[in-house]
């Protein structure tokens, strides 16, 4: 009798575009791919940030590389995919200004948009593009947002652009199916990082973050690591146009 043999979680021989990957989620992102055998390219807005955090993948043994990039530039995003496809795009470049929706600003909410829906779903479609031209399978992975799937206060701009991220998604998987590149999202809860800091700083915000989660903690990093790499490998290959919710349970009620 045969034994069903599980597929690979290694990603030795891939190539892969971390966006967002100087700090934080993204450089996370960018670690569980090097440590999985992936050639990594690093994108992100600060060169000296950057510069720092592919130093230290390399000296951890990784293969990554520099690429200073604006992902609210659509033509320097299309360059980046000319005349080469990635087998593997994560995007975690985002932004958030949150505040009460009776004060929200235009400017607000365009700054918002521009990077966490427009500029995720330019990067996908030339990173597809290029895939598509080249004749080869892909993964495409956009770090949304447990508040892609549920709503927060002071959270109205954030939650429409991630709950607009989750749809598109879904659009893009049916239409690329066909070529056999799948494209999903991550959708972590809190996460501590240089950014949340302030967020948990608030006794009562904390407070409220914390009786939602019910692991009793808020994510660390490490927590988003294994599933990144998951859904990017042969052991995903039957996962596309969904989302995989890493969020202790909070939007289990």
């Amino acid at each position: 009798m045969d034994i069903p043999r599980t597929p690979s979680f290694r990603l030795d021989g891939r190539s892969a575009l971390v966006t967002g990957a100087s700090s934080g989620i993204g450089l996370a992102c960018a670690a569980a791919l090097a440590q999985a055998g992936a050639a990594v390219t690093c994108a992100a807005r600060g060169q000296e940030a950057l510069s720092a955090a592919v130093d230290a993948l390399v000296a951890d043994g990784g293969d990554a590389r520099a690429l200073p990039l604006d992902v609210t530039d659509t033509g320097a995003v299309e360059e980046v995919f000319q005349g080469q496809a990635f087998d593997i795009v994560v995007n975690s470049a985002g932004l958030a200004r949150h505040g009460p929706a009776l004060e929200t600003k235009p400017s607000d909410f365009d700054a918002v948009s521009d990077v966490n829906l427009k500029a995720a779903y330019f990067l996908s479609q030339s990173a597809a593009r290029a895939m598509v031209e080249a004749g080869r399978p892909g993964s495409i992975l956009h770090v949304s947002s447990q508040m892609g799937h549920v709503g927060g206060p002071d959270r109205a701009v954030y939650c429409a652009t991630k709950h607009g991220l989750e749809g598109m998604v879904k659009a893009m998987a049916i239409e690329w199916g066909p070529h056999r590149i799948r494209i999903n999202t991550l959708c972590p809860t809190f996460v501590r990082t240089p950014l949340t800091e302030g967020t948990f700083a608030d006794p009562e915000r904390r407070a409220w973050i914390e009786e939602k989660i019910k692991l009793g903690r808020v994510a660390e990093v490490e927590d988003l690591m294994g599933a990144t790499v998951f859904l990017n490998s042969d052991a995903a290959a039957m996962i596309t146009g969904t989302s995989l919710l890493v969020d202790g349970g909070w939007t289990a009620e």
